[in-house]
């Protein structure tokens, strides 16, 4: 059992855990993910490490509610315990020092993920221009520690409510433009599936080299099960131990959409039963 020593709200569907896991702190790097199950009977569900504290022993998560599990692990307290947390899994992010600044990207809840991959660019002695950027100003979190992880920060919400109105692709070619194609080595993006296939399309244009990381459909996180196959350069990968990081673009875009909407319909299901109140799965409608 791990236990939730802290929860944080950031909005009604984005909350933040940090959870009693000292083998997993001890042995964990930027980019890798942990697997975790709230009881016996719950789904696997994979998340991408936010931050680590080998000291205390501890992960940091970030997730925002989509579907009955994520709900549930939101309802949780701290004090409460997870039955299952596995991890590090997947390969870590490659640090390096690289020729020319760095940009970093995040978007939603792949601001959290990003974070650690940005500071560790930049104690390999990276100048790295982040940008992280958010629907709107109430679902943007951790402004302050991305400012700390990156030597430059640029935010930008999609309604203009907070700092400036705009895409993150709008900002990141604003920064190719000014920087100049050829100084930029590397783009990293984390986020939505249609955030870091718009970066991608930005970034071939450009001819920048791309990285991304991919929540792919996943069940044992160990490259039993296939589920979370994907298409990169016409060959089948597993995100869960050949990435989760790809050169996004060489990734099949279509066919990873695909795979990741074939469950939607159990999904909405299971949600409608969570919700119900009278037991019927009526999704709440009596």
């Amino acid at each position: 059992m791990f236990k939730i020593l802290e929860k944080q709200v950031f909005s009604p569907i984005i909350k933040q855990f940090i959870i009693e896991a000292p083998k997993v702190a001890k042995s964990c790097k930027a980019g890798q993910f942990i697997i975790l199950r709230i009881h016996e009977e719950g789904e696997r569900i994979p998340l991408t490490i936010a931050d680590y504290d080998r000291e205390k022993g501890t992960i940091t998560i970030v997730f925002q509610e989509v579907g009955k599990s994520t709900t549930q692990l939101g309802q949780m307290e701290a004090g409460d315990y997870i039955k299952d947390f596995v991890g590090p899994l997947g390969e870590p992010s490659h640090i390096e020092k690289f020729d020319g600044p760095v940009v970093v990207v995040g978007g939603g809840v792949g601001i959290a993920p990003v974070h650690p991959i940005a500071r560790d660019l930049k104690k390999a002695g990276n100048h790295v221009i982040g940008i992280i950027g958010a629907r709107s100003g109430d679902l943007l979190f951790w402004e302050d520690k991305m400012r700390e992880a990156c030597s430059e920060l640029l935010v930008t919400t999609d309604d203009g409510s907070y700092v400036r109105k705009g895409f993150v692709t709008d900002v990141l070619k604003e920064v190719i433009e000014d920087k100049g194609k050829e100084n930029i080595p590397m783009v990293l993006a984390i986020g939505p599936q249609p955030m870091m296939r718009a970066v991608c399309n930005l970034t071939k244009e450009y001819g920048v080299k791309t990285i991304v990381s991919l929540n792919a459909l996943m069940v044992d996180g160990t490259g039993m099960c296939g589920c979370c196959r994907v298409s990169v350069a016409g060959t089948t990968k597993f995100v869960c131990v050949d990435g989760p990081e790809f050169d996004g673009h060489e990734v099949d875009w279509l066919e990873l959409g695909r795979r990741g909407a074939i469950f939607k319909p159990e999904e909405q299901k299971a949600m409608e039963h969570h919700q119900c109140k009278c037991g019927s799965g009526c999704g709440g409608a009596k």
